[in-house]
């Protein structure tokens, strides 16, 4: 008789999602699935809104990324208008941009998927997580760690109005200009955010890169897997966070791919399965090929394993040249290692750290000049930044008001969506064998999407149908009054 093994809930990331796998009569894994049971249906419920509403509203689509989202749509918002910001705003928003990459990042890599990596997989549930980490480290080195991510936020907050959900990015530019006494804290603060990448890399260096576990996982099937890869990149292919084209790259690191944000529809299209609320994209030209790796595949890696293999160098030096020493590590571009991940996140923090350290003596930030109030007639708007987990599109079209007729978000976590079914598909059947199972196994699998970084909350969206919904009211002896239901099969409630 065929058994089934579940992971719910699935750990260490944001969002909400499950594990299903099913073994045959002899205890070898048959399928896996990655299952998203949430559906949080932004893209419906914007349409109506006025458009400038959309970089607070969709910042609110997760607690983790609102940075991104509301970046995301103040360049929405841009294109939807015509209007380019006066180059201060655009520095600031990079600024912010790069603060934001940088706490994020940090926040993966000692919270979420580090721990596999800094204490092993097969170290007890109760001891992998953060404060294992700080055990490990030393509490001074978990002061550090919350302190720097402390101060960064705090900044981003000061810049932006809030420290979760900023409110300051408008069509054309910024709400207000750089308070002086936050740049002043800011170039403060800069130098020890390169001191803290470059203690970060060098932790991994030491404790993770060094060691034969990392060396063995890095070698194994299930960690491999051969897609082409995205980013967006500069005029000068580099990897950049806030504005760029996007950059596709195939198998073997050639480029298949440039194209501006605008025309992003003509080459990528979104398939979807009944069994999950996650849409999955893939290249337009090579048709959905299904769940299958390889040269001929039309499936694409974004984040940051995505964006340094898609671009020809870092924007920074100290950071390109750990993106030199990870690829001559790995064999040279590009990497298939879905473990590389976490190096790849680390160069970022490097170059965030960097780009924050040189805008940060930018005279420029001074400026009053924030904002080009908009004049054109909208329509329609496509604005793309790279959020943490990898390449976001937002794209909305309106009516000649600006109210929302049309809304569709591609978040990054969708982007990675099949090839991530794909790593837990091979890591369950490379590490599950004869029905044996323990907690190291079914967390190697969980380190299979882990990697990723991926943000459910963010990748969930519109699907044709209805949220199933039962609502059922009772007199306070339990008996039933009244019973709403919409979608719900028969016998569920």
């Amino acid at each position: 008789m065929s058994q089934r093994i579940t992971i719910d809930p699935m750990t260490r990331l944001e969002g909400h999602g499950k594990i299903e796998i099913f073994l045959n009569d002899a205890g070898e894994v048959e399928h896996a699935y990655l299952q998203i049971p949430e559906l949080r249906g932004f893209e419906r419920f914007c349409v109506g809104r006025p458009a400038e509403e959309m970089p607070q509203i969709t910042a609110h689509i997760c607690g983790v990324c609102p940075a991104a989202h509301h970046l995301a749509s103040a360049r929405a918002l841009d294109d939807l208008w015509k209007v380019d910001p006066p180059p201060a705003a655009h520095k600031l928003r990079e600024l912010y941009y790069n603060l934001f990459i940088l706490e994020d990042h940090a926040l993966h890599f000692y919270y979420l998927g580090g721990p596999d990596l800094l204490l092993g997989a097969d170290t007890p549930p109760a001891q992998r997580n953060v404060l294992g980490v700080i055990a490990k480290l030393g509490a001074d080195v978990g002061a550090r760690v919350v302190s720097t991510r402390k101060a960064v936020r705090a900044i981003m907050g000061e810049m932006s109005g809030r420290t979760a959900h900023p409110v300051f990015a408008l069509p054309g530019g910024l709400s207000r200009p750089m308070p002086p006494p936050t740049l002043e804290k800011l170039r403060a603060l800069a130098p020890s955010l390169v001191d803290f990448a470059a203690f970060s890399l060098d932790t991994f260096y030491k404790l993770v890169v060094a060691g034969d576990a990392w060396n063995r996982a890095m070698e194994a099937e299930p960690f491999n897997l051969r897609t082409h890869s995205m980013g967006l990149v500069d005029d000068q292919g580099r990897v950049t966070f806030y504005r760029g084209r996007v950059r596709v790259v195939d198998t073997a690191g050639a480029e298949l791919l440039t194209f501006a944000a605008r025309d992003y529809a003509q080459h990528i299209d979104e398939h979807a399965e009944s069994w999950t609320y996650v849409k999955f994209p893939f290249l337009r030209a090579r048709g959905w090929k299904g769940f299958e790796e390889g040269p001929d595949s039309s499936l694409y890696r974004v984040g940051p394993l995505g964006r340094l293999n898609a671009a020809t160098g870092m924007a920074t030096p100290r950071a390109e040249e750990h993106r030199q020493k990870m690829f001559t590590a790995l064999g040279g571009r590009p990497v298939h290692r879905t473990l590389a991940f976490h190096w790849a996140r680390l160069v970022e923090v490097m170059q965030a750290a960097e780009a924050v350290a040189a805008l940060a003596e930018d005279e420029e930030l001074r400026s009053p000049d924030v904002r080009r109030i908009p004049e054109a007639t909208p329509a329609e708007g496509i604005g793309i930044v790279e959020a943490p987990r990898g390449t976001l599109i937002h794209h909305y079209q309106t009516d000649a008001q600006g109210i929302l007729t049309h809304v569709n978000l591609i978040v990054a976590s969708q982007h990675n969506a099949a090839p991530v079914q794909i790593s837990v598909r091979k890591a369950a059947r490379g590490f599950i064998h004869g029905g044996k199972v323990d907690d190291a196994i079914l967390n190697q699998l969980e380190m299979a999407y882990r990697a990723y970084d991926p943000c459910n909350a963010c990748a969930s969206h519109s699907l044709p149908g209805e949220m199933p919904l039962d609502v059922q009211v009772r007199a306070r002896d339990g008996t039933l009054v009244r019973r709403l239901s919409r979608g719900v099969v028969a016998g569920d409630a």
